[in-house]
């Protein structure tokens, strides 16, 4: 009887096909001796021995391979480095879109007031509908899509509408030229189409094509919009309504053209990346009988399981749970979904200025639609013209292996959250721009002396500020700092409760004196100084609580073409809203030490306001 106990020796690093081969000519010599001895290139034995090594390989490398490919700072292959990308919170990128300011333009007739004065008829104005196609004269193909609605009929400070005489009737203006700027992404719209009968748990639409830049909108045949979130648990999205009288009559501001506001929905979507070419659409599970809205169990139904209290659970409850939602969102079903979506982008959309200049017009329309349908309609209507006077920018092509790997990792380490300060700050300036934008930032915990009665110490200030419309600093409006409350609230831990406040700006002038080398023109000389301390002073140079240093100022005049020796730099502040400064006055000489102007207690932004006025320059004899 054979014996089934046998002892052999096994070596187990045997890894590529030379090793295997040796070590299965090395067994059989071994423990079969007698068996088989022939071990020439060409016999039946060395056959089968060669085909063991060769599987033996083959197997070895795929293992390795697939080990390798599991992590995300050795993988190579594409779909599984977007595999890894998104469990660590990162979206490749197949394409980046360009972005173009684009102008439009369109002629209008001229009628007179009540008081026989010279008007544009406004009854003539016209409306250009949200993305509207823009198409370089260039390249056909090179098309772009405007973000917003053109509408020449209305102009505030956050939509100026220009007008100009285009031409008169001897001397009385007979067509006057209507100017809006408008931003354009470089983007072709696209949509697909996808039936659903029965509600699947789960269910997915892919979308193949080249250069995807992103989901537009999804409405279902019965006119719902779905919408795009991060992941289906989240049933709350950003929703942004126009900031106007009829949907808040106390919240009219410069400087936030649209209000935030946090919406529930039910109707939700996924999107992620399986490849380069392929957007996959990820929908819920529930149905629209299920209640979505259930997210923390009734507290008479869940007890503490402790003696002598409550307890109606035979199950435990995992806090986890708790912070989720029972049905991920909706399931559709009995319905056909049109998604549209947005192709293009890429170093080819940087398009040279004054390219964009052909435009679909099949969606513009009088926007008094009692306009007849005459000579001069048609004439305003063919008036309509396009261009970008600056050259689009940012259109970038997919990111690299090397780049998804790194931007992967970069992101894992913020994940979204709020919990340091540079973590507020960052969140802050990069809100979306069509709530309002942040110009500075900075937070710091409320001051022990601030606390009203009952707050918890967990409260933090955060100071703003944005820019009007020459990019000066001024206060954020109530809207903003609304819009910005609301947004943090996102992102924040559960504990911390966020104040926003109005950081103080320092409006200051510099003085300077010089003596000017032999040779050099003083005047020219000064006006070099003057350029160099402007641009030191430029406004995104400069953070809230961020010192002047008085040394680097000597230094950087010192350096200028034609300065023998920096004699004296000297800053004063300016104050006064009738001198159009802000209205804060600073003792300077008193918070300077070793030639460092130091901010204040409560943060503060030392700005220059006016560079033309606000910095003097003398050359003073040797």
């Amino acid at each position: 009887m054979a014996d089934l106990n046998l002892d052999r020796n096994i070596t187990y690093t045997n890894r590529d096909f030379n090793t295997f081969r040796n070590s299965l000519i090395n067994y059989s010599k071994t423990y079969f001796p007698n068996t088989y001895n022939d071990f020439s290139s060409d016999s039946t034995g060395m056959l089968f021995i060669e085909m063991a090594s060769y599987v033996g390989d083959v197997l070895s490398f795929y293992l390795d391979n697939q080990i390798q490919e599991t992590f995300i700072q050795y993988a190579r292959q594409q779909e599984n480095l977007f595999d890894l990308a998104y469990m660590l919170g990162y979206r490749p990128k197949v394409t980046t879109a360009a972005t173009a300011t684009i102008t439009f333009y369109q002629q209008l007739p001229a009628t007179t007031d009540g008081s026989g004065a010279t008007v544009p008829d406004y009854d003539y104005c016209l409306k250009i509908p949200a993305n509207t196609q823009v198409t370089s004269n260039e390249n056909p193909s090179m098309n772009f899509i405007i973000e917003d609605v053109v509408d020449f009929s209305s102009s505030g400070s956050l939509d100026p509408t220009g007008t100009s005489i285009f031409s008169l009737n001897g001397s009385t203006p007979d067509m006057y030229l209507l100017k809006k700027t408008r931003k354009a992404i470089s983007a072709t719209i696209n949509s697909i189409t996808a039936t659903f009968e029965t509600p699947s748990r789960f269910s997915t639409v892919d979308i193949s094509a080249g250069g995807i830049i992103n989901v537009l909108d999804c409405f279902d045949s019965n006119g719902n919009e779905w919408y795009e979130v991060l992941n289906l648990s989240q049933d709350t999205v950003f929703n942004t309504i126009t900031n106007a009288s009829y949907n808040d009559p106390n919240a009219i501001q410069d400087d936030a053209p649209n209000l935030l506001e946090l919406k529930q929905v039910q109707r939700r979507f996924t999107t992620r990346f399986l490849n380069a070419t392929t957007l996959q659409l990820g929908f819920g599970a529930g149905t629209v009988s299920d209640n979505d809205e259930n997210i923390v169990p009734n507290p008479d139904n869940v007890g503490t399981g402790l003696a002598f209290s409550k307890d109606k659970l035979t199950a435990a409850y995992a806090p986890l749970n708790f912070m989720f939602t029972d049905t991920y969102g909706i399931a559709p079903a009995n319905t056909t979904l049109t998604i549209r979506y947005l192709t293009g982008g890429g170093l080819s959309a940087n398009v040279a200025s004054g390219t964009l200049t052909e435009y679909d017009a099949s969606g513009i329309v009088f926007v008094n639609p009692n306009i007849a349908n005459n000579t001069l309609a048609n004439q305003i209507f063919s008036s309509v013209a396009t261009n970008n006077i600056e050259a689009a920018d940012g259109g970038q092509g997919a990111d690299t292996i090397e780049e998804i790997r790194q931007n992967a990792l970069g992101n894992f380490q913020s994940q979204l959250r709020t919990v340091t300060q540079q973590d507020y700050m960052i969140r802050a300036l990069s809100m979306p721009a069509n709530i309002g934008t942040i110009a500075k930032a900075f937070i710091q915990p409320t001051k022990v002396a601030e606390y009203q009665m009952g707050e918890l110490p967990t409260i933090l200030d955060m100071y703003v500020l944005s820019y009007n419309s020459k990019k000066h600093l001024r206060t954020a409006s109530a809207t903003l700092k609304q819009n910005l409350k609301t947004y943090l609230s996102e992102y924040r831990m559960i504990n911390d409760s966020i104040k926003i406040k109005d950081a103080y700006i320092i409006n200051i002038q510099v003085e300077f004196d010089i003596i000017v080398l032999p040779n050099f023109n003083n005047n020219e000389t000064i006006g070099r100084g003057i350029t160099a301390i402007s641009n030191y002073f430029q406004i995104d140079n400069w953070n809230l609580n961020q010192p002047i240093m008085i040394k680097d100022l000597q230094i950087l005049l010192d350096k200028v073409e034609g300065v023998q020796t920096v004699m004296a730099v000297n800053i004063k502040n300016l104050a006064g809203v009738s001198k159009g400064y802000s209205n804060f006055s600073y003792d300077i000489a008193a918070a300077t030490n070793n030639s460092v102007i130091y901010p204040s207690v409560d943060p503060m932004i030392f700005e220059l306001k006016y560079p033309a006025s606000d910095i003097v320059g003398r050359v003073v004899p040797l």
